[in-house]
C-alpha cells in the first residue's frame, strides 16, 4: 500500500511540475541563452554515441536477417525489415534509453546539488520560480532534440544495415535493392510514428529526472540515491510507454 501511494504520489508531483513549468512559456523567448545551452547538451553531447549505437544496431540487423532469410529467398526483404525496425521501434527506443543515461541523469544530478545544497530555495527566496529556470529550457530543449536525433539514428542505422548487406558474402545485397526495399515498405508514417514515440519519451525522461532532482531530500548521499531513481524510473517507463503509445499508433 505505501509503495501504491509512493508511485501516485510521483506521479501527482509530477504533472503538477509540467503544469507549472508551461505556465511560464512566455517566458521562453527571454531564456534563449538558457534554452540553447540545453539543446547543446541534450543533442551536440549525445550525437556522437547515438551514431556509434545506431551504426551497429543496424548492422546487427541486417546481418541476423539475412543470416535467417537466406534459407527462405527472401534477402531482398532485408531493407524493409531494417528500415521499419529502426523507424518505428529501435530507433526513438533507443535514443531515449541514451539520452536517460547521458542527459537525464546529469539533470538529476545537478538539480539534486542544487536542491541540498538550498540553492533552490535561494531562487525562491528571490522569487524566481525553478520551475521557470531550471525546468521549462529543459522541456523545450529536448522537446526539440529528441526528434532530430531519431531521425539522424535511422538515417546512420540504415546506412550501417546497407554496408552489412553489400560485404557480406552470404548476403551480397546491393545497396541499390536494399534501399528500393526499404522505400518500398517504409512509409513516412512509419518515421513520424517514431518521431512522436521519441517525443513522448524525452518529455517523460526530462519532467521524471527534473521531479526526483527538485524533490531531494537529505545530505549529499541522497544526491546519488535520486540520480539511481531517476535512471530506474525513466528505463522502467519509457518501456511501459512504449508498448501504449504503439497501440495508439497502430
Amino acid at each position: 500500500m505505501r509503495q501504491i501511494r509512493s508511485i501516485l504520489e510521483g506521479v501527482g508531483s509530477t504533472v503538477q511540475l509540467l503544469l507549472r513549468a508551461l505556465s511560464y512559456v512566455a517566458t521562453l523567448p527571454r531564456q534563449s541563452s538558457r534554452f540553447i545551452e540545453q539543446c547543446y547538451l541534450i543533442g551536440y553531447t549525445t550525437l556522437p554515441i547515438v551514431g556509434i549505437l545506431s551504426f551497429f544496431i543496424g548492422s546487427v540487423l541486417a546481418l541476423q536477417a539475412g543470416y535467417s532469410m537466406q534459407n527462405f529467398g527472401v534477402m531482398q526483404f532485408i531493407g524493409s525489415l531494417v528500415g521499419l525496425s529502426l523507424a518505428r521501434e529501435l530507433g526513438p527506443v533507443m535514443v531515449a534509453i541514451l539520452v536517460t543515461g547521458r542527459v537525464g541523469s546529469a539533470i538529476t544530478a545537478e538539480l539534486a546539488s542544487m536542491k541540498v545544497y538550498q540553492e533552490v530555495d535561494a531562487l525562491i527566496t528571490m522569487n524566481i520560480p525553478p520551475e521557470r529556470m531550471l525546468v521549462l529550457p529543459r522541456l523545450a530543449a529536448v522537446a526539440v532534440m529528441m526528434p532530430v536525433l531519431t531521425v539522424i539514428a535511422n538515417i546512420v542505422g540504415w546506412f550501417g544495415g546497407a554496408m552489412i548487406c553489400k560485404y557480406t558474402a552470404f548476403i551480397s545485397l546491393s545497396p541499390k535493392a536494399y534501399f528500393a526495399s526499404m522505400v518500398q515498405y517504409t512509409k513516412f508514417k512509419d518515421v513520424f510514428d517514431g518521431m512522436v514515440k521519441a517525443e513522448v519519451f524525452g518529455l517523460v525522461v526530462v519532467l521524471v529526472c527534473c521531479n526526483i532532482g527538485l524533490n531531494t531530500r537529505g545530505g549529499p548521499r541522497e544526491i546519488g540515491a535520486s540520480v539511481t531513481r531517476a535512471v530506474v524510473v525513466s528505463l522502467i517507463l519509457i518501456l511501459v510507454l512504449d508498448y501504449f503509445v504503439t497501440k495508439i499508433l497502430i
